[in-house]
Formats: structure tokens, C-alpha cells, sequence
């Protein structure tokens, strides 16, 4: 998989991609995350890439013609399945929109930054929208990396154990259920026998009771479509 993320603040971004799990998914050529700089692909002298609203009102508006020019060449040089948009307004983020763009194979993020894009930029250039929240942040290069990491770590080979993910949270719209390591006292504070039990049935049993337990205290909506 290749993710290229437009930024206008590549730094911003740079250190997410840098350790664990997503530096070692590059390493291993599993996935590349290329971070290109807005910048450049402006083209008037100052190389700015945001202007004031038409309209008048607070705040900055990135460009259209950067933004075009840099997807352009982009585009030029591979098929991109998806050229996605961060935004507040956007689809909401969540474990099954991941698993659906871990399959794909190109994809592009443009991180927004002051009052957004160019609306033109959403209506021709784009071709989804994804929010990680109803929140706002400064720009969406924070949104990048987290989209970007639920991503990879789901392609195979990225995680040292492939079923893992697979018993993550939300995988199969529950919580998951509590987990314990050594020692199996501490404090008089115990591990669950069941788990001390060796018996794979039972203790898949208890994991997924448990895992309903606490999807019905902390997620309540979550068990509406088990429904």
C-alpha cells in the first residue's frame, strides 16, 4: 500500500511515521507513506497556498490551483483508488471504514488547514470525505496519521501476530475484553483463574462475555446491531 499525504507542514506529520509499528511496516516494504509539501506547487512567488474568502469572514482558505497542480502530478505517475479529505464534516472514522481502505492499494489524504479547501476542491478533485470526530483540530494532518495508522496495521504482515487486529476493538462491533499478563498476583490483585486455565473454549467463552459486559456498560449503541 502507498499513502501520500498533502500538507502544507510536513514536520507536522513526519514523527508519527518514524517508530513502531508504522516505521517497521516501511522498513519492510509492506507500506510507504510519502509526505509531499504543498508548497511547491503553488505557483506565485511566495509560494502561498491559502487566501482570503470570497464573501469576506474570518479566517484563510487553501487554494484550488495547488492543491489541483500537486494531485495532477501525483496522479500522473499511478491510479489512486481513493483521494481522501479530512473534515469535520466528513464520514465518520471508524474500524469497518478501516478495514475497507486497508485493502486498497493507492490512496491520497489532504490535510486542511484555516477555514477549510476551496469548496471546488471537494466537488471535483476529491473523492471522500472522512472525519476522525465532531471536533475541530488546526489542521487535518493529526487526522492523517490516525487514519493512516488504524490503515496499515491492518494489512498482513504489518503486525508481528496477523490476528491481532483481528481482536481488536470494534472488529466485530464489541469492545474488547479486559487482558492481563505476569505476574498473575500482584497485590493480591489476581488474574482471572479462567485465564491461568489452559481450557481455549472456556476462555474464548469468558473473553467474549466479557467483551459484551463491557460493550453494554461503555458502548450501549454498539449492541444495536447485534440486534
Amino acid at each position: 500500500m502507498r499513502i501520500d499525504i498533502i500538507t502544507t507542514l510536513p514536520r507536522l506529520i513526519k514523527s508519527p511515521f518514524s517508530d513502531s509499528i508504522l516505521k517497521r511496516a516501511q522498513v519492510r516494504g509492506i507500506a510507504t507513506v510519502n509526505i509531499v509539501d504543498l508548497r511547491p506547487y503553488s505557483t506565485n512567488k511566495h509560494k502561498t497556498t491559502d487566501d482570503y474568502a470570497f464573501g469576506g469572514g474570518a479566517g484563510m482558505v487553501m487554494m484550488i490551483e495547488p492543491i489541483d497542480n500537486c494531485i495532477e502530478d501525483l496522479k500522473s505517475k499511478r491510479a489512486y483508488d481513493e483521494i481522501i479529505y479530512m473534515s469535520p464534516d466528513g464520514q465518520l472514522f471508524n474500524q469497518a471504514v478501516a478495514n475497507e481502505l486497508s485493502l486498497k492499494k493507492n490512496l491520497i489524504i489532504l490535510c486542511g488547514h484555516y477555514k477549510g479547501v476551496d469548496e471546488r476542491v471537494r466537488e471535483h478533485l476529491i473523492t471522500r470525505e472522512i472525519s476522525i470526530g465532531d471536533y475541530v483540530l488546526s489542521g487535518g494532518e493529526l487526522a492523517a496519521a490516525v487514519v493512516s495508522d488504524a490503515i496499515i496495521r491492518l494489512i498482513p504482515g504489518v503486525l508481528s501476530d496477523e490476528t491481532s487486529a483481528l481482536t481488536d476493538s470494534f472488529q466485530d462491533d464489541l469492545i474488547a475484553p479486559p487482558v492481563y499478563t505476569r505476574p498473575a498476583e500482584y497485590k493480591g490483585w489476581k488474574v482471572p483463574d479462567i485465564l491461568l486455565s489452559g481450557h481455549e473454549l472456556r476462555i474464548n467463552e469468558w473473553r467474549h462475555e466479557k467483551s459484551l459486559e463491557r460493550t453494554r456498560e461503555r458502548r450501549p449503541d454498539l449492541l444495536k446491531k447485534h440486534d
